[in-house]
């Protein structure tokens, strides 16, 4: 008698803890093994893209804010970018080093809520989980200190920022980086060498370089593969050019190295903020711009180097008040194309791991 198994399909989210937002995969199983996923999403669909026709210019600003709401100052960024390439608006030099820290400041608080949620996934950090949001809890207090508000900002303007750092802002900002490296110390003596962490997430989940460019992937997914590409030195915009810093790759492109990539670039951000600290120039935050601007028709296109990837704004201008299109090339709704093929082939446990290390934002998936 020959015994034979059926495959089954089993339904994951689109409301469940381990999928990071409201998205749904429908695994195809035989047994414990994945034999096919459809990634389902769209339950988040807010039409953002098409609201910023129907507002100004200006009134698209907040909305940028909604894409990837763990880290919207980074998404204010191409958008004003795009406007001031299109009007030729001249950001002040102190708006540039403004913008930096705060979105460095963003890239560490997004950093460390993907990497404790991947972390709390395998079921056995959830310390690390705390810890990480005990460090990230500072890093929101820092921001609200500046904007006011501790998830959407809506900081940044076309001409620099909405507002310059308050007196108090600068010294709680020394305090905080001179104490965490010893955070991230303390993360690594908890977890890189543990072995629950080591055996479910290496050579777990390997992403090919060539997978990884042909897929247009960016990121922390593109460099845990060994693709050593970063926006910040290899396109560099704003004032990047002035900072010295390294880009963490990885070796093997599984989720070790995606894990470890994250980890060594908070201590990079954590480099670039004190050295624009340092050279911060004086002057003014930002210069004055029509409230109801007007560019001149044209399109254009600006990027930059978002937590999650290569985060781009293209815009067509009619010379109207509001775009006559606008759209964003979202990091991580690119990544996620690659989850069918990191997960065929994997069992259903490491299915949770490997889709937390791509480190996916719904908001901007869905937009």
């Amino acid at each position: 008698m020959t015994l034979a198994t059926e495959q089954f399909i089993l339904n994951i989210g689109p409301l469940h803890p381990s999928t990071h937002g409201v998205f749904r995969m429908r695994v195809t199983m035989d047994g414990e093994t994945i034999q096919d996923v459809e990634p389902v999403f769209g339950y988040l669909h807010r039409g953002l893209e098409k609201l910023c026709e129907s507002h100004t210019y200006k009134q698209n600003i907040p909305i940028t804010d909604r894409l990837d709401y763990v880290s919207a100052i980074n998404n204010n960024w191409p958008y004003v970018m795009a406007v001031e390439k299109l009007a030729e608006i001249q950001v002040p030099l102190r708006a540039e080093y403004l913008r930096v820290i705060m979105g460095e400041l963003q890239r560490i608080a997004s950093h460390l809520l993907a990497v404790g949620s991947l972390m709390n996934d395998m079921g056995v950090f959830y310390t690390a989980f705390m810890y990480m949001f005990r460090e990230r809890e500072k890093i929101i207090d820092l921001l609200e200190m500046v904007t006011g508000q501790r998830l959407l900002y809506n900081y940044m303007r076309f001409g620099g920022v909405s507002m310059d750092f308050p007196a108090e802002f600068i010294p709680a900002l020394k305090r905080f980086l001179n104490i965490m490296p010893s955070y991230l110390d303390e993360y690594d003596s908890m977890m890189a060498d543990n072995e629950i962490l080591l055996s479910r997430t290496k050579g777990i989940g390997i992403l090919t370089p060539e997978m990884a460019v042909n897929s247009s992937a960016s990121g922390p997914l593109l460099r845990g593969s060994g693709v050593k590409w970063d926006l910040r030195k290899d396109a560099p915009y704003s004032v990047y050019d002035r900072f010295d810093f390294d880009i963490p790759t990885g070796n093997n492109g599984d989720c070790y190295d995606r894990y470890r990539v994250r980890m060594e670039e908070m201590r990079q951000s954590i480099r670039i903020i004190n050295q624009a600290i340092e050279q911060l120039p004086s002057g003014k935050e930002k210069v004055m711009v029509p409230l109801r601007i007007r560019p001149p028709k044209g399109e254009t296109y600006s990027q930059i180097e978002a937590p999650r990837g290569i985060l781009g704004c293209y815009i067509v201008s009619d010379g109207s008040t509001k775009p006559y299109r606008c759209h964003f090339r979202a990091p991580a709704f690119i990544n996620l194309t690659l989850l069918q093929e990191l997960l065929i082939g994997q069992k259903l446990a490491d299915a949770i791991i490997i889709f937390g290390s791509i480190d996916l934002s719904m908001g901007e998936v869905d937009r």
